[in-house]
C-alpha cells in the first residue's frame, strides 16, 4: 500500500464508525422508549364523550402502567405494584366484550365490595357515594324493569374484578350494561393531559387547542 493510500483509510473508517455511534444509539433510544411504554407510562388518548367533563374528546393523556403493576407482554403475568385500584380512580382498560379496544372509566367498586344505584345515586358498601365529578344530561330516569342505567339492585363485584362506570351517566356505556372488568385486563390509571384539541382530528387545521387544559392532573 502506497503512503497516499495509507493516509486516504482513516478519512473512509471514520465516518463508518461514526454511523455505527449513530445506529446505536438510535437503537437503545427505541429499546428505551419501548421499555417505558411497555412497564413505565403510555400515551391515551379520549375518542368518547363518556368521561365529560372530567375528560373531553381530544384530550390526550399518560397512564401509569407502573403504579397497578404492568403486564409482561403476550403473558397475564403482572409485576409487583405500588397498590390495588380503589374507588374514584380513573382507569384505562381492555373492553372485556372486545379486548383489542381500549376504554377509560372510573373504577366505582374493586373485589368484594358492594354496589348499588337507586335513583341515579350509587351506594357502596350501602353507604351513598359522593361523586362531584358527575354529569347527568338527562331529566328522565329509567325504571330498572326497562334498563339498568339509573337503578341496579344490589351486587357484589367478584375478587379480582373492577366495577367501572362512566362520569357522564346516561352517554356511557359501562359496567352498568356489560358487567365488570378482570385486573388482567387493566392497562393503567390515567396521570395528567399533556394535549388537548378542539379539532375533529389531532392532524386538522387549526388545531384549536384548549391551552387550558394542558398539563393539568386527572382527577
Amino acid at each position: 500500500m502506497s503512503a497516499a493510500a495509507s493516509r486516504r483509510a482513516p478519512k473512509t473508517s471514520a465516518p463508518r464508525s461514526a454511523m455505527r455511534e449513530n445506529v446505536e444509539s438510535l437503537a437503545w433510544a427505541v429499546v428505551l422508549m419501548l421499555i417505558v411504554r411497555i412497564f413505565a407510562i403510555q400515551a391515551f388518548r379520549i375518542p368518547s364523550e363518556s368521561m365529560l367533563q372530567t375528560l373531553q374528546v381530544g384530550d390526550f393523556l399518560f397512564i401509569s402502567k407502573y403504579e397497578y403493576g404492568a403486564k409482561i407482554p403476550f403473558t397475564h403475568i403482572r409485576l409487583p405494584g405500588i397498590r390495588q385500584p380503589r374507588t374514584g380512580d380513573i382507569i384505562v382498560f381492555q373492553f372485556p366484550m372486545d379486548p383489542s379496544i381500549d376504554f377509560i372509566k372510573r373504577c366505582i367498586a374493586t373485589g368484594g365490595q358492594t354496589v348499588e344505584i337507586r335513583h341515579r345515586q350509587v351506594f357502596v358498601d350501602g353507604k351513598p357515594l359522593d361523586e362531584p365529578y358527575v354529569q347527568h344530561i338527562e331529566p328522565t330516569e329509567l325504571p330498572a324493569a326497562t334498563s339498568p342505567r339509573d337503578n341496579l339492585a344490589p351486587f357484589t363485584v367478584p375478587p379480582g374484578q373492577l366495577f367501572m362506570m362512566g362520569d357522564n351517566r346516561e352517554n356511557s356505556e359501562d359496567g352498568r350494561f356489560w358487567g365488570f372488568v378482570p385486573m388482567d385486563y387493566v392497562k393503567g390509571r390515567a396521570l395528567f393531559l399533556y394535549f388537548s384539541t378542539a379539532a375533529q382530528n389531532w392532524y386538522t387545521m387549526p388545531f384549536h387547542i384548549r391551552w387550558n387544559r394542558l398539563f393539568r392532573p386527572i382527577h
